[in-house]
């Protein structure tokens, strides 16, 4: 990530882009000022036969913490954010930013079962990261995470907060919603807040659901959440009108489409394809170019 010294009106997670955004870019962060209002969404189909045949490979000689399709997925699109710098952008308080660095954040169910707690994970990844970096420190948060006597930053605070009177929470929720709009909430609130990420992401195929729509929210800086469905068999369409059934996972992806244009976001789109149909390409380093 481009690293430069701060200025009056940068944030602690981000440069102020004061010319160097489109005018409409500018002036939609005043028309339409709240992210969960400004959603687009995009629902594609990925072939999931490349991508079994490099877990397979992948994972030989593996008896645990073995790489899944969350690996992959999360690796691509950090890379697509490397290589895609836009999308790493986001809109607080009227102001375009780009973000400092990129971070990635998804929920950890400590145990497969109807009444076991949440925890919430946050990673931060540079340039040089390849998905085998990304898989050992994913791991390592998932295995963290689980620990039942260990809550992660976020979870512990909110904990701590509702223990208070609902008049003075209510009071509290909206001065930090006046804070976070400024970039001045204190960071050891939000330092693990997924909602401060770069990339959301949620696989709910491993609990056997579909992928489908999901919201942004109002608080944070989060503008992409990706949702991971589960496998499943699809109907693929050939040039000479024949058809195959082929294995493909759902995948769900809700943006700010004020960071962005249509364009932009379909070439993000292509580039995320192309990684997934070849997935030797995140043994690289995710600032490596991919022609697509």
């Amino acid at each position: 990530m481009e690293q430069r010294p701060k200025k009056s009106g940068d944030r602690f997670d981000g440069y102020w882009l004061r010319d160097e955004a489109p005018a409409l870019g500018q002036f939609m962060a005043y028309l339409m000022p709240n992210r969960a209002d400004n959603e687009a969404h995009i629902n594609v189909d990925i072939d999931c036969r490349p991508l079994d045949a490099y877990l397979a490979k992948k994972n030989e000689g593996l008896t645990e913490d073995k790489y899944t399709y969350f690996h992959i997925f999360l690796a691509a699109m950090v890379k697509c954010f490397v290589l895609r710098p836009r999308m790493n952008r986001f809109i607080s308080g009227n102001r375009l930013y780009m973000r400092d660095h990129i971070s990635v954040s998804f929920v950890v169910k400590k145990k497969f079962e109807d009444k076991s707690e949440e925890g919430l994970a946050y990673k931060k990844y540079g340039e040089k990261d390849t998905i085998d970096t990304l898989h050992t420190s994913i791991m390592e948060e998932i295995h963290q995470c689980r620990r039942e006597d260990v809550l992660d930053n976020s979870t512990d605070m909110m904990t701590k907060l509702l223990k208070l009177p609902r008049w003075l929470l209510h009071i509290i929720v909206d001065i930090l919603f006046t804070l976070d709009r400024k970039g001045k909430v204190p960071y050891d609130l939000i330092k693990a807040d997924p909602n401060y990420s770069s990339i959301f992401l949620t696989n709910v195929g491993s609990i056997g659901l579909d992928s489908g729509y999901h919201h942004l929210n109002n608080w944070g800086t989060n503008s992409f959440f990706g949702m991971i469905g589960k496998k499943h068999l699809a109907p693929e369409w050939h040039e000479d009108g024949t058809c195959e059934v082929r294995p493909v996972i759902s995948l769900g992806l809700t943006l700010d489409e004020r960071i962005g244009d249509g364009f932009y976001y379909a070439g993000t789109v292509r580039l995320l394809h192309k990684i997934l149909e070849n997935p030797e390409i995140l043994e690289q380093p995710f600032d490596t170019p991919v022609e697509y």
